[in-house]
């Protein structure tokens, strides 16, 4: 477009947990009825993980580890969906919108599908965006490797944002 400066990053997340008897089960701010949680210092969303990892790399403006410290007791139990509300207002403050994220969670049980369109409202209001910009993906690895395993859960995301100048 004539007259029109938009700049445009891609950034990539990974985030693993393993299963921990006596917590919940959070997925993309959903609870999960399971009878394990993920283990971790906050609620341990392995999926809003994912994708504030993605956006902060984008941006490049470091990992969910430089901006929330597993050791700083501020965190402990934290909401990740807040989190994320967090990161994007980062973002917003550097002059960056979330274009889209498209995001899969790795895990052989429970089964995700029922919960899909409850965690991409979630994380659309999040990230201040709309359901249509957030695709959540949900698999098996057929029982191989960590999470085919049934030892927890993995989630890879890819987020695009745009700065209009």
């Amino acid at each position: 477009m004539k007259g029109v400066n938009i700049e445009f990053k891609v950034g990539q997340g990974y985030d693993a947990h393993r299963f921990e008897t006596g917590r919940r089960l959070v997925i993309g701010g959903v609870d999960i009825k399971y009878e394990k949680g993920l283990a971790g210092h906050s609620d341990a969303d392995v999926l809003v993980h994912a994708i504030m990892d993605s956006l902060l790399g984008a941006a490049g403006m470091g990992d969910i580890g430089v901006h929330f410290p597993d050791d700083d007791p501020r965190w402990r139990g934290a909401n990740s969906v807040e989190l994320l509300e967090k990161v994007t207002r980062l973002l917003q403050d550097k002059g960056w919108w979330v274009n889209n994220v498209d995001c899969t969670v790795v895990a052989e049980r429970p089964k995700l599908a029922p919960y899909i369109d409850a965690m991409r409202e979630n994380l659309a209001k999040a990230m201040q965006t709309t359901p249509e910009n957030v695709n959540v993906k949900a698999t098996t690895t057929e029982g191989m490797g960590f999470a085919g395993e049934g030892m927890g859960m993995e989630a890879y995301a890819v987020a695009s944002i745009i700065k209009r100048g």
